[in-house]
């Protein structure tokens, strides 16, 4: 029998030999890629392609978990650089009138003496969004929330102009000669506490965060207070939360000082 006869098609030893083979070969991967990989009690597997995956040696990763949405209202204010950062001459005048009825809490000229946050040069947007998020219940203050519930966006974005428009006004507590703490200038790296200047600082401002120079110590205090508590969660990306947290008690009664005696 020549050579070309026994490797033929026409060989029916050569034709078993090879279906013998190949019935085997897949046998054999039925069996460890996918029969042997599922009947393992402690590996979950999601079907025939994580089995394979698995038998070959590639890690099954966890699957992230759908994300769960919060117990609580969230701000929905998306805050820019640009925000609310050209005057409208007809809007501030609105927003003066609108403001009378702040005065009680927030001063006439938006310096306050009731230890409530001075509005006066305040950032637009930090006062737009502040409203909004009162009306929406992203943060909830017993005076201010029924106030908001009332008001109209073109209300938010008036009242937020004219005090922006407002000339800052030093408070009774001036002191620029008081040398900043260490969290304010360095924060503290090792808790993961930036420095509060690169957000609130006369020359690096981030967007959405208070110009913090002049107010009052007692309420500074309190919103780093509730912000590490909880209580207030209305801070974009949970950042005022992480870092209060983080913070000694001494080293929130510094910050409030020290900004309380700026101009």
């Amino acid at each position: 029998m020549s050579e070309d006869e026994l490797y033929s098609p026409r060989n029916p030893w050569f034709s078993i030999s090879v279906g013998v083979t190949a019935a085997i070969a897949v046998l054999s991967a039925i069996v460890g890629l996918i029969w042997l990989p599922l009947l393992q009690p402690d590996l979950k597997l999601s079907g025939i392609w994580d089995a394979i995956c698995s038998a070959a040696g590639v890690p099954n990763l966890p699957r992230p978990a759908a994300a769960v949405p919060p117990t609580f209202k969230t701000s929905n204010v998306v805050v820019t650089p640009e925000m609310l950062t050209r005057q409208d001459q007809v809007s501030i005048g609105r927003g003066a009138t609108l403001a009378q009825r702040c005065a009680i809490c927030h001063g006439p000229q938006g310096v306050s003496d009731a230890n409530s946050p001075n509005l006066a040069g305040q950032y637009a947007a930090v006062t737009y969004k502040e409203l909004n998020d009162f009306k929406t219940g992203a943060r909830v203050n017993v005076v201010m929330s029924p106030f908001a519930a009332n008001m109209t966006d073109q209300d938010m974005r008036d009242v937020a102009l004219y005090y922006a428009y407002l000339p800052r006004v030093p408070s009774s507590q001036l002191n620029p000669g008081l040398p900043p703490p260490a969290i304010v200038v360095t924060g503290a790296p090792l808790r993961n506490i930036p420095p509060c200047g690169s957000c609130h600082g006369e020359i690096d401002i981030k967007a959405g965060s208070p110009w913090l120079g002049g107010q009052s110590a007692v309420y500074i205090k309190a919103q780093l207070q509730a912000f590490a508590a909880g209580t207030r969660r209305n801070d974009i990306s949970e950042q005022m939360r992480n870092i209060a947290r983080q913070m000694t008690a001494e080293e929130i009664d510094q910050v409030a000082r020290y900004y309380e005696a700026q101009p």
